[in-house]
């Protein structure tokens, strides 16, 4: 007999061997049909598999994302099996789930696959889904794995088999279908009820550009077609709300070939509405006492080399500038941090000064390649709303809060009502990936894990998502179409202050070393403003809202009395223009609403001869006929709400 211990604690005995679906149609038939795949001993398991020995053990379901994650795994198993039927010889690269679906990399020698060929696909699918063939892990030695796939002809296999170890390697069977694979895997085929094969791209076999182009075929698949439907539906509502295709319509921000790719030109609209944003965190943070600076686009290369920046994003790093001086270089920021490290290191520093809380508003630069560029949310130079905070050890967690504080002060501001933390710690089996010493390390995440808890935020915790100098928070924010981004962070550094040398003068006139918080409420501003531009569909919060009226003038002879209205309520800083061009009022009304100005104000003759205006609120039709007064109050009310 084994103990199974479950996640309320509870513990069971069971006859070894037993499997997770087993252990789950002990509990109740519903749950044995749900489960997908389970967590073994903090291993991610086919529900399927046997085990021998006790285990703490998790269920998960479609409604987790492992859960998701294991069903899209094996439905690109299931399209490579379709591939294989409709076109023999194809040969498979690598077939992973994704955050929404799942792709595989194919090569189908002289078939060329087009957008025309995906509903044949999707039917197979379903085909072979409706027999419900069972995923059957089976261990394989090398040797055989190697002749396996040498039998089959696929050099892709292959030179995966090459970098595994004997021993480790395994394959799953469903069907007439054999795929060298870790899993885990459902149970069979027949949960897989809808599917949406999307979309075909190239890609280049281990990401090399000197070796063969494959077909990347991406789908998504779900239990029932309901929830296809309602998938599809948001796709469009997303087309529609594109931070890419609204910023061209609002005039935002540009693009040029010619500056280069990935560098956002920000115009005179986006730039207002980035401003507005920088003055809000601005004044937020100098009723915390931060003290703001200003730090060059550059930096010495051995600057980042001490900081370890230099190690860890030089790959993704401009190259080096090279000096007329022999063997002087410099780079790229590509963060803030090591300037603000040199600005506490440029005096003798007493612990009165403490905490020390430095913010700028700070330009960095990072080469992302140019597959990986998507407008705003991944450029190669973008803002972080940047703070740095030098505190005692015994200042960590209050410092912590007050941050924490603010990070959500600022969600709020910006209308996202759904969003959880999540506590990124060390991944305990990679320790090469981080610097610093485990007690740091160990004090660090526990700062920050009793600062969570004090607060009473609802918060997951994932291993290995920590930066690699310290433990942080992200904050997970859900749009209104229910889609996760990460937005704010705050993390925890024992390690560039010790890298810096960096030291105060404590009460026991003894020298220490001060702790560093970094945060970034933001995130960057180019990111932030692609979120907030899908999640409000660009009908900005009127206090953010670059233009928040428009007057149409119905005819020239009303233009003195349009300016004069424009005039007075600039007087109540309400924002505006005149749009005088000689166009009907339809076409103007049809494309200031493109525009998502929040209020349209229609001056013609009557309006003149009993001086109010008429009032359209953006997307919501007519609001009546105002006095200017009246109107300045409906505007205030609605800009405080």
């Amino acid at each position: 007999m084994i103990k199974i211990t479950f996640p309320d604690g509870a513990v069971r005995e069971y006859e070894k061997g037993i499997t997770s679906l087993d252990i789950a149609m002990s509990i109740s038939e519903g749950l044995a049909r749900n489960v997908l795949s389970a967590n073994v001993n903090g291993e991610v398991w086919d529900a399927t598999r046997p085990i021998h020995s006790d285990a703490t053990i998790t269920f998960y379901t479609w409604r987790d994302q492992e859960g998701k994650a294991t069903y899209w795994h094996s439905s690109a198993h299931l399209m490579a099996e379709a591939l294989e039927a409709l076109y023999p010889g194809t040969k498979f690269g690598i077939g992973p789930a994704i955050d929404n679906g799942f792709y595989y990399d194919v090569d189908t020698g002289d078939k060329i696959l087009t957008p025309g060929d995906l509903k044949a696909i999707e039917d197979k699918m379903l085909e072979l889904a409706r027999l419900k063939n069972s995923f059957v892990r089976k261990d394989i030695s090398k040797a055989d794995a190697i002749q396996y796939f040498t039998e089959k002809d696929d050099e892709y296999k292959l030179e995966l088999i090459d970098g595994l170890e004997d021993g480790s390697i395994t394959l799953y069977s469903q069907g007439g279908f054999t795929d060298l694979c870790r899993g885990p895997h459902i149970p069979h085929t027949g949960s897989i009820k809808a599917v949406k094969l999307t979309s075909l791209a190239g890609a280049y076999w281990r990401g090399d550009e000197t070796r063969k182009q494959l077909t990347r075929i991406y789908g998504i698949t779900f239990p029932k077609q309901k929830e296809l439907k309602e998938y599809l539906e948001l796709v469009e509502e997303a087309k529609k709300r594109d931070h890419r295709k609204l910023g061209a319509e609002m005039e935002l921000f540009m693009f040029s070939e010619k500056v280069g790719q990935g560098l956002p030109i920000w115009l005179p609209k986006g730039t207002q509405v980035r401003e507005r944003l920088q003055n809000f965190l601005r004044d937020e943070q100098e009723k915390l006492g931060y003290q703001m600076v200003v730090t060059p686009h550059i930096g010495h290369k051995n600057l980042y080399v001490t900081s370890g920046h230099y190690a860890k994003y030089g790959e993704d790093s401009f190259q080096p500038i090279n000096t007329p001086r022999e063997g002087e270089e410099f780079l790229l920021k590509p963060m803030n941090c090591p300037h603000h490290c040199e600005i506490f290191g440029n005096r003798p520093r007493s612990y009165k000064e403490l905490p020390l809380r430095i913010g700028e508003f700070g330009t960095v630069y990072r080469y992302e390649q140019s597959g990986e560029l998507h407008g705003l949310s991944r450029v190669r130079g973008f803002t972080q709303d940047d703070a740095h905070i030098f505190c005692t050890p015994e200042q960590v967690k209050t410092e912590f809060l007050v941050v924490l504080d603010l990070t959500t002060k600022v969600i709020n501001k910006m209308g996202f009502e759904n969003f959880t933390a999540q506590i990124s710690l060390r991944d305990p089996d990679n320790p090469s990936k981080y610097i610093g010493s485990q007690e740091n390390w160990e004090s660090a995440e526990k700062a920050i894990i009793e600062a969570v808890e004090e607060a009473g935020l609802e918060a997951v915790t994932a291993y290995g998502e920590a930066a690699f100098y310290g433990p942080k928070l992200d904050f997970m924010i859900k749009d209104a179409l229910g889609r996760s981004w990460q937005l704010g962070t705050i993390q925890v550094d024992y390690n560039l202050p010790e890298r810096f040398e960096l030291e105060y003068t404590g009460s026991d006139n003894q020298k220490h070393r001060p702790v560093m918080i970094h945060r970034a409420p933001f995130g960057s501003m180019e990111r932030f403003m692609s979120i907030l531009i899908e999640h409000t569909a660009g009908k900005f919060p009127l206090w953010l809202t670059p233009d928040q009226f428009v007057i149409l003038a119905v005819s020239d002879k009303v233009l003195d009395y349009a300016k004069d209205v424009q005039s007075q309520l600039a007087k109540y800083d309400i924002r505006g223009f005149i749009d005088d061009r000689n166009e009907t009022i339809g076409k103007k009304i049809r494309d200031n609403e493109l525009k998502k100005i929040p209020y349209l104000l229609i001056v013609g003759d009557n309006e003149v001869s009993a001086q109010t205006i008429s009032v359209r609120r953006q997307g919501d039709g007519d609001k009546g006929v105002m006095t200017i007064e009246e109107f300045a109050k409906v505007f205030q009310e609605e800009a405080q709400s």
